[in-house]
């Protein structure tokens, strides 16, 4: 997992760019590049190996260069319960594949699973003849150069459409409940479930993990852009920046990632999660580990996913942090008992990737959660509560210089 782990010190292109960003829904915006009425028909299939509860699966997808193209996913169904059941579309990152274990674990939760392979290749990891395109080891063709009449040549827009086409296959079959779908990815994964819950209205619930937009202004693809001529530039971030498509999130969604992620930094993280509509949830983990393994082991995802298809208790709630005279404190609402509170900062500056976290107990009185800042600057800080289930939910983070 090259793209995963491999930590580098971004730089800026904050404002450079001077880009507005999408207030109207995406749907009537990029209505000439997304065929969403094609997108949401079922597409043909053909069934592969089974093996336990989990069997494979090959669906038609858009054309590549002209040529038809397959994409092969792992497909489970629950052992246990009475069909139609919730389900999940499964978005793996970079350098990962279809992974079969992890369709299992959520049909082991009680959910249909669809697990798919966005790089055109098959169950042996080799690409497919009918494959659409390839990952590259230095991502070069996620940003490589395009004329606008070849934006439907992009891996963005294939693997987007490939993860759409998904859904609409697995809505149709006969084992799942079509009005209880959900979506989550891990990095690139989540890059591509914010686009593609940005434009595909069907999905109920949403998680994408690590991933968000703002790439250009701070990445582990900073450099990409640099490289890139203006034109072009500017060409990617409004075609495929997830900027551009978060705005037409109308389903719950949670974000998650780490306070020092080697490729999604805070700032870009933030920004994102600023533009969906409403108030979504968050949790960030002080130094979270990113893998794929990482990336779908928080509880927090399961609890979630659980609360929107399955009726299941819903996550706690905070309010943004008030600050008033060195405490800072937030309401928080719960329908399952709190346990603790903590405040986490850095008082650090630079590169988000080498800052040190301190986290410390907050007090939690009459559904608030107060702690005191220390008085270092420059700060960053935010708070997080931990129910009895050992869920962990935090506000955005804030930045004082002084």
């Amino acid at each position: 997992m090259k793209s995963l782990i491999k930590i580098v010190c971004t730089l800026g292109l904050a404002g450079a760019l001077n880009l507005p960003l999408r207030s109207m829904r995406v749907e009537k915006d990029f209505a000439k590049l997304w065929p969403l009425e094609a997108l949401k028909r079922v597409p043909s299939s053909s069934w592969g190996k089974q093996e336990g509860t989990v069997r494979e699966v090959y669906y038609e997808s858009i054309r590549f260069h002209g040529k038809p193209t397959r994409v092969f996913a792992y497909y489970a169904l629950p052992q246990q319960g009475t069909p139609p059941f919730p389900a999940m579309v499964l978005v793996h990152g970079g350098g990962g594949r279809a992974f079969p274990e992890w369709a299992r674990l959520w049909a082991q939760r009680g959910y249909a699973a669809l697990a798919m392979d966005t790089n055109g290749r098959g169950p042996d990891g080799k690409h497919m003849q009918d494959g659409g395109p390839e990952e590259d080891a230095e991502d070069i063709v996620k940003f490589q150069p395009f004329a606008a009449s070849e934006a439907r040549e992009m891996w963005t827009f294939q693997a987007v459409a490939a993860v759409i086409l998904g859904h609409s296959w697995l809505a149709s079959q006969p084992e799942v409940d079509p009005n209880r779908t959900g979506i989550t990815g891990i990095s690139w994964g989540g890059y591509l479930t914010l686009i593609a819950t940005g434009l595909d209205d069907r999905f109920k619930v949403s998680v994408p993990v690590y991933g968000c937009g703002f790439l250009y202004e701070n990445s582990y693809w900073v450099p990409q852009f640099q490289r890139m001529a203006e034109d072009q530039r500017r060409q990617w971030i409004e075609l495929f920046d997830p900027s551009r498509y978060v705005g037409g999130i109308r389903c719950p969604i949670l974000f998650i990632n780490g306070t020092t992620d080697p490729v999604y930094p805070l700032d870009s993280y933030q920004k994102t999660y600023r533009q969906v509509p409403g108030r979504p949830y968050l949790s960030i983990r002080v130094d979270m580990a990113h893998s794929h393994e990482d990336g779908w082991a928080p509880p927090e995802i399961d609890a979630f996913v659980d609360s929107i298809l399955k009726g299941g208790a819903p996550l706690t709630k905070l309010t943004e942090m008030e600050l008033r005279q060195g405490q800072v404190r937030a309401r928080l609402q719960s329908k399952v008992k709190v346990e603790a509170g903590q405040l986490h900062y850095t008082c650090e500056a630079g590169p988000w990737q080498k800052r040190k976290w301190h986290s410390v107990p907050a007090r939690i009185k009459e559904q608030t959660i107060t702690a005191e800042l220390p008085e270092q600057r420059p700060l960053v800080y935010y708070l997080s509560v931990t129910d009895q289930r050992g869920l962990t939910v935090t506000t955005p983070h804030r930045e004082l210089t002084r």
